[in-house]
């Protein structure tokens, strides 16, 4: 009977922090069981976690656009010490409760911020993950160019794409009378979206995978694997030959 009390008292609790849209068991109780997704996002970690080291031990994460913070509890399960950033308030008021519910509120740093703002910050981070944010932001390669510089080992991104699978060999300079090529398929291309996609006004752009991994290299990454569908493993890599005049658009850009 006390059981089933405190399970709904803690219904109401998860009602009344609602609309969620990550999926949270607590204590008995879901937080979106009705998600159309399926079970999100347990069912993505359940892909990716495999390709992510078990003992997180020493380890520092920063959760760019983490939401009711799944993947940031996970992270700190295996040991991690995470940084959770996220724009939208009412998500981290989700986050912040469910992690006193789970136990974890001592191991997560939650923090109201775009991913922009990292431009004016210092510290690097062993691992970041950055899942399901890229195509909501307008200027998207800045923010690789800036989740970059604090990238240590490891990040992990997922992204919205176009269909197609393709990977065209593109050529390291490309004659102005070749334009035609622009359009072949697995040309790294992205479409832009000026209006809405699945009824979301933030939904900006598509790239195509071509495109995500030949953004993903231009920003200084190399590209481990693709672990999962439109979800890639990668680490720090040589910086590219314009890295110099990337570095003046960017401290420009950020005023930092």
């Amino acid at each position: 009977m006390a059981d089933d009390h405190r399970q709904g008292g803690l219904q109401a609790q998860v009602d009344e922090l609602g609309p969620w849209f990550h999926n949270l068991r607590l204590g008995g109780v879901q937080t979106a069981p009705e998600h159309p997704l399926g079970d999100f996002p347990a069912f993505k970690w359940a892909q990716i976690s495999p390709h992510i080291q078990a003992d997180l031990g020493g380890w520092s994460v920063l959760d760019i656009g983490c939401n009711a913070g799944f993947y940031s509890f996970e992270l700190a399960r295996r040991g991690a010490r995470v940084t959770a950033i996220d724009v939208d308030p009412h998500y981290l008021r989700q986050a912040r409760w469910a992690a006193g519910q789970l136990g974890l509120e001592d191991r997560i740093e939650f923090r109201q911020m775009q991913v922009y703002d990292l431009a004016r910050e210092s510290k690097s981070y062993d691992l970041v993950w950055f899942m399901g944010v890229l195509y909501h932001l307008r200027h998207p390669l800045l923010a690789l160019d800036i989740i970059q510089r604090r990238t240590r080992r490891q990040m992990v991104m997922q992204t919205l794409t176009s269909p197609g699978e393709q990977v065209v060999a593109v050529p390291p300079d490309l004659s102005i009378d070749r334009r035609e090529r622009l359009r072949e398929p697995g040309w790294p291309m992205m479409a832009f979206i000026e209006k809405r996609l699945a009824g979301d006004p933030t939904n900006w752009w598509a790239p195509n995978h071509a495109c995500v991994e030949a953004m993903l290299r231009s920003a200084g990454f190399d590209i481990t694997r693709r672990i999962a569908h439109e979800t890639y493993l990668c680490e720090p890599g040589r910086p590219p030959e314009i890295a110099g005049m990337i570095e003046a658009e960017l401290r420009a850009a950020t005023g930092t």
